[in-house]
């Protein structure tokens, strides 16, 4: 009892009595589910890479005992997914690198691809943010200066085939007064092309720099929580049309859909004479976005 009381020291502000009643919830569960939590303490404890978190940021001993990632996960999912998560980039990653990426000593994550737009450093960056913890393991974060544009929560577990895959487990916009005009901007900024396609596109990229052969996102059906519903029952964010436009198809699973590794682009041909320029100035810069993103990746690979 006393090692899951200073695990939740750690991850809440006990000055918030909000946050006193998380941490007496996560005391419960966690003795509850005592053989899983120590198993994943231990799990923790016998990877080098691993013991700063848990000395540090331990979220992953708690995201087990809520009802995170998606509708219906098991308290054995949730073990099992975060086991999986990690061991996958401990494997695969350079250990200092992947701390960057992780939730220690307040590191800001691993830049994958940078620019710059009005005046301010654009950058996509790897981060693991403890506000995020709901929806995933992992963020990519596209960032203006200091402010948060985009960001795509997800985590890499096996598939029901065994193989290593990138599960998505939300997508979230801008949250400032003047979001739309900025996702405008920056829509034109980057010749058409929508901030939440790019987001799903740098994703992607390092899915295939990292040898992952499936990519499957969370559905409205899927989502763990129903804060995407309005109370009049009608969507706010529809996850399942974006899908859809990116590629996405059905699996037997309702709340998840399968999306491609790469996107389909249309041919010159395809593309009316008057918008040909605009195309071509996007791929260009996807191109480069590609090949920025698989060299960063590449940097960081064991």
């Amino acid at each position: 009892m006393s090692g899951y009381i200073d695990i939740g020291k750690k991850i809440y502000n006990l000055d918030n009595p909000r946050e006193v009643r998380r941490m007496a919830a996560f005391v419960l569960m966690a003795k509850l589910h005592s053989k899983r939590i120590n198993e994943l303490i231990e799990f923790f404890n016998s990877k080098p890479q691993l013991k700063p978190i848990l000395e540090g940021l331990p979220f992953p001993i708690e995201q087990p005992t809520r009802a995170f990632f998606y509708k219906g996960s098991t308290f054995f999912e949730r073990c099992r997914l975060i086991r999986e998560h990690y061991d996958f980039l401990t494997e695969k990653i350079q250990d200092d690198a992947f701390l960057d990426m992780s939730l220690y000593d307040n590191r800001r994550g691993y830049v994958i691809w940078e620019s710059e737009f009005e005046e301010q450093p654009l950058r996509a960056v790897l981060i693991t943010e403890s506000g995020q913890r709901k929806e995933g393991c992992l963020s990519i974060e596209l960032n203006l200066g200091k402010q948060h544009l985009y960001q795509i929560m997800f985590w890499i577990a096996k598939d029901k085939e065994g193989n290593d895959a990138i599960w998505i487990g939300a997508l979230q916009g801008p949250n400032m007064e003047d979001a739309k005009e900025l996702v405008k901007r920056m829509t034109k900024f980057c010749h058409g092309y929508r901030t939440k396609n790019l987001i799903l596109y740098m994703l992607q990229a390092v899915a295939r720099a990292l040898d992952i052969s499936r990519i499957y996102a969370v559905t409205n059906e899927g989502y763990y929580a129903n804060n995407h519903i309005r109370l009049d029952r009608k969507l706010k964010t529809s996850f399942s049309d974006f899908w859809v436009e990116a590629g996405g198809e059905p699996t037997d699973d309702s709340r998840f859909y399968s999306l491609p590794l790469v996107e389909t682009r249309k041919t010159m041909e395809e593309v009316p004479t008057r918008k040909r320029a605009v195309y071509r100035k996007r791929f260009a810069l996807l191109d480069e976005i590609d090949a920025a993103v698989q060299e960063k990746m590449e940097r960081v690979l064991k």
